[in-house]
Parts: structure tokens; C-alpha cells; sequence
């Protein structure tokens, strides 16, 4: 449990009952007090006896002081400070451990809308300690959640029934709390994700019905009102018969039976010559709800010798069901247990377990005997067990223990619910939460870097100009710009994992990426590890872009290269995969679609187990400090999920690894001719003419860019904000370019272009920024704008800037 902070002493919380009078004032007095006010009150009394000179009357005087006096003491004997005084601090150890749940994410904020505690299950749901009623909530939870923190406030109690963090449907609860009521507590359990009742229905209106029905076996579904809501064809022609057969659904249940004098169970209708039965409840709710309830029923005219007939009956019944269930009998040992039990609880075939302690960790043992034991004499009645299942890890499963008789040896039905699907969905919840977070991180991290890389990479060109090789200082500025150029390939790789690099996506074969970084793999790999390459028949063309694509070959050919130090082969498959293939695949993230597959595989050593499902994370490495960033598998991950693909690892220690990629076939729309790709520009020039506006709010970019331009032969305008920028651009009576940033203080660079354009609508523009263009491009949403990431050199500047200025004069010559 972790508290996000925690209120004073002096809160609601810890707030003791307040004062109790006199008595508390005499509790707090020390000695010398005391005998002050006993000194007074003698000098009271002498006053008293020397105005009225009556000595009757001051004695009765000092006895009235001295039996007040007694009483208070006898008060205080009887209250000690400890009753009526501050009531001990609260013990917030003790609330952190009783906010602790399971499946229940729980945080407390007071009246001034602070978090004051918060549990580690609100906090992996929410993606950390998230003040409520501010939560990263799709749609219109948010309001929703607010407005039920305001009735709360007024009414004590709010609720929101459907909010959605993700993939996870919950459901909210706010209650006011607190002495002073100045707290609200916020409670939000998830969903059911399985419809117990849903499910009988569909079954018990199906073939497993019929299949029932044929056993002997009579059962129907009740409402938590009593009402038939549906039944099996044995159940319906016993309690209804042939004409009312068709028209059963709402009829009230406990009409359709009679029970008589020695308490048989009959069908009413049947009348005197019935034939008894039995009947089986098995509770769809908690046993403290009131909610649907399947019966199912047997004929009573078999004796103790045929109760085994009976109990394979309602096996065959269990069997069906989609829920998992067990029959125990009253020595605590397992008579029956269906596959769905069998599934939740992980028990292979063939070994089936003896007890149900031997499906539990240790410490779950006890108390899951202890509360079979209860169960098992007879009663109908039901409770349920947090346990912890054996080789399946420490999160808990709800196990339901019901009571039940007339079924032979059998005397307690447990019920295993299969938690998997929520414990994904809480994973996935964690792990979409943590990638969000860091790819936020790298996000930031990258547009500081990129702005520092642009005034050193163009400092670094502007210094070759005036320095030839064979200069005492060429080479040391080569090396500045290479490893300059090194930072910058990192950031790259920060944008990539965080999915926020700018993509250049054509129509393209597999087989071709291969091929044109295949001399450089060989490279790479070294001589003792041997290449072999193969290709399958009728590949469909993907949409990707080539470079990342020839980038994740290359990280995935690395990572096989240092599995396997001492030599092995890499192979590079590719081969097509249907939609029929993909369904027979059963994988739940890929929808059916055709794909081509990419698939990378060494002889390596292997991954272990454990460390397999991290390998994506970013900065996961297993190799030595100083070898490897943790960036590479995590950059192929990101590139691989933003051109719409999938990629999945497979391996074995020992046996080697392989690394298959999916990426969807493209289809071009109906009636569209495919272009083929874009013929490479002819190189700009790096000179030219005309009035360039440079908007940057920072200083070194702004100073390089300004130097470089100028050298190139343009005349340039520097501004160091938006709002500048527009100043100057009223200022000027020509600008043939408008070079700005897109993020700056004040005012950002798509509001300032917007402004200038409705004063000049065919503006050229040429944005720039640290950030990603697939990130900006919602905020840009400017039509006719060019755009250059930085870092850039001096000569992708000019390039860029010639290319704005022939764009532009395109289009006004088309206009």
C-alpha cells in the first residue's frame, strides 16, 4: 500500500472527540495549580466569615468547595484522560493495510481536493497517484466521475456505473466519510467481463439442452424475482406440457411446483400419480445477493444403489456448463471436476489432484479445508475464498464453496472463476501505462537534444567551410560532427520505441529491403556467422517506410550476432500468411487479415523464460554495463507497431531464438491506379536569393541558422518569439519565406503562420522542430507547409529552404 500523502494530526482522521468541560480543565492541572486554587478558596472562606461574621455559614461554605471538589476527582477516577481527552492518533499503517485490496482500487481526497491516500491498484490502473476526479478516463468519464464527487458531497453517496481507463470497463463508488465528514473515499471495481446467466441461456437453449434433456436431467434458469427466464425441452414439458411449452418466459417458477406433507418435491401439473424429484440450486451471485439461481432436476425413484446414476447426471450437466465447477464429497476429497475447473485452476489431464488443498500455495491450505469442513454438512449455503493457485504466481483467484445435498457422496460444489482475461487486461493497463509515461519522457528528452545537436552539427558545417582537409583542426571538427551525428541516431531511437518518429511509408516487397541491406548484414555479422536468406512465393506488397524497415533488420541481425559468440547461421525468411492461417493461429492481438511475414532466427543460446516477456521494454538489456542502451529491441517494437504491425519472439534457452514480423497487406483502393514511388529530386542548390523570416526561440539554433542562410545569399530577418515574429512580418514590405518553430513561449508557430496567411494567404512556410512530424501534426493543420526536423546540417537547411521556395512558386504558377 502507498500513500501519495497524508494528512496532520490535527485532520479529521486523527481528530480525537474534542473537550469535555470542567472535568477536562481539573485533568489538565498540575500539582502547584492545585494548590493555588486550594489556597484560594481558604482566602474566600476568610473573607466570607469576616463580612458576615456567621462561622455556620462559612463552614458550610468550605464544605460546598470541598464536596465539588471530590466530585471531579471521583470524575476523573471513574473517565480516565484517556476516554474523554484527544483520542489517540490515528494509525495510518493500520488504514494503509485496510485500503489494501485485491480487485478494488481505492483513493481518499479531502475537502480541499487533495489525495490523501491511494492504493497500488489505483495507482497501476490509473497510471499512477491521479488525483480523482481528474483521471485519464475515455470519453466523458471524467465529467461523469466529477459530477458524482458533487453528489457525494451533497448527498453522502455517488456512483457512476460504465467509465473506461483503456481497455478496462470499471465501475465508481464515492462515498463521504470522516468525523467531520470531510473526506471522500473513491472506490472503483472492474467489470465482470463474463455473463454467467448470458451464457446458460445460450446453452440451455441449445444443443447442450437438448443433450440434458436426453440424460434425464430437467433444468432451467430463475430470475432473482422467481421468474422462468429460460428452460430445457425435459424441464418445460414436465412443469408446462405440450401447448404452454411455447410460451414460458416471466411464468413464476414456484407455481409450477408443490412440495407435500413429508416434504417431496413435485411438478404441480403431473397432480396425485407425479413422480418426485430432486432438485440442485447452484447460486450465479454471492450468497448475500439476491440475484438468478439454475435449478437443475432429477426423478426421486431411484434408491440409495443408484445414487451414483444421479451424481453422473449432474456431472454431465457441470461438464456443459462454461464456468469451471467441482464436487467434493464430506472427507474433503474430489469426486468430479469439469474442463473449465480443470482450465482456471491449471490441472493438466492425467493429473488430477486428490484434494483441493493440493491446487493452492502452502499458506492457502488450511483455510481451504477449514471452510470445506464447514460446508460440508449439508447446508446450502455459500462463501467465498481469496487463494493463491499453485505454479500460477502470487495473484489471488475467488474460489465459491457452496453446500449442497441429494447428490450422494457429493457435499460441497466448488466454483473456480477463470481471472486470466482481467489479470491481462490489468497487465496491459500497467504496461500501456509505463510505455506512455516513458515515451512522454524520451519525447521531451529528444526535442532538448535535437535543439542542442542543430547549433552544434551547424557550427560544425559552418567551421569546414573555412577549413580545408589536411588543417591542423579539420579533423577534430570531423569528429565533433560524427559523434554529434551519433546523438542525434540515438534520439532517433527514443522517438522510434515512443512511437513518435516521422515516418516516409511506401508501397514496397520484403524481398527488395533484403536484398539492398543484405551486403551490409554480412558486415556486420562477421565471418563465423553464416547468412542464408529465403524467400516465399506470392508476397504482397506492405506499406512501410524502407529506411526503418532496413533499420529493424539490422537491430534484429545484431542481437543474433552477440547470441551466438561462437559463430552459428542467422535466417532471414519471408513468406506469405492468410487470413485463414492467421484464425488457425488463434492469436487474440492479430486481427485475420493477410499479411507478409518477415521472420529473423539464430542458433544462439537462447532467452530465458523470465526474461522473455521484457525484451521489448525500453532500457532492458542483459549485456554488460557499457555494451548496449536496452534501446534496439524497443526501437524495433515501436517502428514495427506504428506502420500497423506485429512482431512476436519465440525462444528456448539452448535452442536459439526467432523474431517473426506481420505486417498487413496493402490494398490499393478500388479504382485508384497505384503510383509507383516518387523518383528521387534532383540535389538543390545550396545558394539563392530572396527574403527569408527565422522565427526560433532559441538562441544558439537561431544564431546558426541565421549564419548559414546568410552565407547561402539570403537576406534574413530574426525573430525570437511569435508575437515578434508577427511585429517584424508587419515591418516588412516583402518575405518570399517564413522559417519558424513550432513550439515557443507565448505564442507557438501554427497561431503566428495563421495570422500572417490571413493577411497573405500564399505565405510559404517551412516549419522546424525537435519533435516528430507525426506528433505535430494535428497541432500544425496548416495547409501547403513544409517541414524539416531538426537536428539539420547547413546544407539540408539551404536544400530545405530551396525546395519551400520552388514549391511555392509552383504552385503559384499552377494557381
Amino acid at each position: 500500500m502507498t500513500a501519495q500523502s497524508l494528512p496532520s494530526a490535527d485532520t479529521d482522521f486523527s481528530r480525537g472527540v474534542g473537550a469535555a468541560g470542567p472535568l477536562s480543565a481539573i485533568q489538565g492541572l498540575s500539582r502547584i495549580d492545585l494548590a493555588l486554587l486550594g489556597g484560594l478558596a481558604l482566602v474566600s472562606v476568610g473573607l466570607l466569615f469576616w463580612a458576615t461574621g456567621d462561622a455556620v455559614l462559612a463552614a458550610g461554605f468550605l464544605a460546598g468547595l470541598a464536596l465539588a471538589a471530590g466530585g471531579m476527582i471521583l470524575a476523573r477516577r471513574l473517565f480516565p484522560a484517556a476516554a474523554v481527552g484527544e483520542a489517540a492518533p490515528t494509525d495510518w499503517s493500520m488504514l494503509r493495510a485496510a485500503v489494501n485490496h485485491d480487485d478494488i482500487a481505492i483513493a481518499i481526497t479531502d475537502r480541499a481536493g487533495r489525495l490523501v491516500c491511494a492504493n497500488d491498484l489505483f495507482a497501476t490502473w490509473m497510471g499512477g497517484f491521479v488525483t480523482p476526479p481528474g483521471l485519464p478516463l475515455e470519453g466523458r468519464g471524467a465529467e461523469l466521475l466529477k459530477n458524482a464527487g458533487r453528489t457525494a458531497w451533497r448527498d453522502g453517496e455517488g456512483g457512476v456505473d460504465e467509465i473506461a481507463v483503456g481497455p478496462l470497463q470499471l465501475r465508481a463508488q464515492v462515498l463521504r466519510s470522516g468525523q467531520a465528514e470531510d473526506y471522500l473515499i473513491w472506490r472503483f471495481s472492474a467489470h465482470e467481463r463474463l455473463d454467467l446467466a448470458g451464457e446458460i441461456v445460450r446453452h440451455l437453449d441449445g444443443p447442450a439442452g437438448r443433450t440434458l434433456a436426453q440424460a434425464g436431467v430437467m433444468a432451467a434458469l430463475v430470475s432473482a424475482e422467481g421468474r422462468l427466464r429460460v428452460a430445457n425441452q425435459a424441464f418445460l414439458l414436465r412443469a408446462l406440457g405440450e401447448e404452454d411449452a411455447l410460451h414460458y418466459a416471466g411464468r413464476d417458477v414456484a407455481g409450477m411446483l408443490r412440495l407435500d406433507d413429508a416434504g417431496a418435491l413435485y411438478f404441480a401439473r403431473e397432480g396425485d400419480r407425479a413422480t418426485p424429484v430432486r432438485m440442485l440450486q447452484i447460486p450465479l451471485t454471492p450468497a448475500d445477493t439476491h440475484g438468478p439461481m439454475l435449478l437443475a432436476m432429477l426423478d426421486e425413484e431411484i434408491g440409495p444403489a443408484d445414487r451414483g446414476t444421479a451424481q453422473s447426471y449432474v456431472e454431465t450437466l457441470l461438464s456443459l456448463l462454461p464456468f469451471g465447477l467441482a464436487l467434493v464429497d464430506r472427507d474433503g476429497r474430489f469426486l468430479y471436476m469439469n474442463r473449465a475447473f480443470m482450465r482456471a485452476a491449471g490441472v493438466a489431464d492425467g493429473k488430477k489432484p486428490r484434494y483441493p488443498g493440493d491446487l493452492v500455495v502452502g499458506e492457502d491450505k488450511g483455510p481451504l479445508a477449514d471452510m470445506i469442513r464447514r460446508h460440508s454438512s449439508g447446508q446450502q449455503v455459500g462463501g467465498d475464498l481469496s487463494i493463491r493457485l499453485a505454479g500460477q504466481g502470487d495473484e489471488p483467484v475467488s474460489m465459491r464453496v457452496v453446500g449442497v445435498r441429494g447428490l450422494g457422496e457429493a457435499a460441497v460444489l466448488l466454483s473456480l472463476k477463470d481471472s486470466s482475461e482481467e489479470s491481462r487486461l490489468k497487465r496491459q493497463v500497467a504496461q500501456a501505462s509505463k510505455m506512455q509515461a516513458v515515451g512522454q519522457l524520451a519525447g521531451g528528452v529528444a526535442h532538448d537534444f535535437n535543439n542542442i545537436l542543430t547549433a552544434v552539427l551547424g557550427s560544425c558545417d559552418l567551421m569546414l567551410m573555412r577549413h580545408t582537409p589536411g588543417d591542423s583542426d579539420y579533423d577534430d571538427i570531423q569528429q565533433i560532427r560524427s559523434n554529434a551525428n551519433r546523438a542525434a541516431s540515438l534520439t532517433r531511437q527514443l522517438l522510434a520505441f515512443s512511437r513518435q518518429q516521422t515516418l516516409r511509408p511506401q508501397i514496397l516487397q520484403l524481398p527488395d529491403v533484403i536484398s539492398e541491406v543484405s551486403h551490409l548484414l554480412k558486415r556486420l555479422i562477421g565471418d563465423t556467422v553464416q547468412l542464408s536468406v529465403h524467400h516465399g512465393r506470392g508476397l504482397g506488397a506492405v506499406r512501410a517506410d524502407p529506411g526503418q524497415l532496413e533499420q529493424v533488420i539490422i537491430n534484429l541481425a545484431v542481437n543474433a550476432r552477440d547470441a551466438m559468440p561462437g559463430g552459428g547461421t542467422l535466417t532471414i525468411e519471408t513468406y506469405p500468411v492468410s487470413a485463414a492461417d492467421v484464425r488457425q493461429m488463434g492469436n487474440e492481438f492479430m486481427p485475420p487479415a493477410d499479411y507478409s511475414a518477415l521472420k529473423v532466427s539464430d542458433t544462439g543460446t537462447g532467452i530465458p523464460a523470465e526474461v522473455l516477456p521484457k525484451i521489448f521494454e525500453p532500457f532492458f538489456t542483459t549485456k554488460d554495463v557499457g555494451k548496449g542502451t536496452g534501446l534496439g529491441l524497443s526501437t524495433v517494437y515501436g517502428i514495427i507497431k506504428q506502420s500497423a504491425g506485429f512482431i512476436f519472439a519465440d525462444s528456448k534457452p539452448g535452442a536459439g531464438t526467432s523474431f517473426t514480423i506481420y505486417l498487413p497487406v496493402h490494398r490499393a483502393e478500388s479504382g485508384v491506379p497505384a503510383t509507383p514511388p516518387p523518383a528521387a529530386k534532383a540535389k538543390k542548390s545550396q545558394w539563392g536569393t530572396g527574403t527569408i523570416l527565422l522565427v526560433e526561440d532559441e538562441d544558439m539554433v537561431r544564431a546558426v541558422a541565421e549564419r548559414a542562410l546568410t552565407r547561402a545569399g539570403y537576406t534574413v530577418v530574426t525573430a525570437s518569439q511569435g508575437e515578434e515574429g508577427l511585429e517584424r512580418f508587419a515591418a516588412m514590405d516583402k518575405i518570399d519565406l517564413v522559417i519558424s518553430d513550432v513550439v515557443m513561449p507565448t505564442m507557438d508557430g501554427p497561431t503566428m503562420v495563421r495570422a500572417m496567411r490571413a493577411k497573405r494567404a500564399s505565405l510559404p512556410v517551412l516549419f522546424m522542430s525537435g519533435y516528430a512530424e507525426e506528433q505535430l501534426r494535428q497541432s500544425i493543420n496548416i495547409d501547403d507547409v513544409a517541414f524539416l526536423p531538426k537536428p539539420f546540417s547547413v546544407a539540408q537547411l539551404a536544400e530545405a529552404v530551396s525546395m519551400a521556395l520552388d514549391d511555392a512558386a509552383h504552385r503559384v504558377g499552377h494557381g
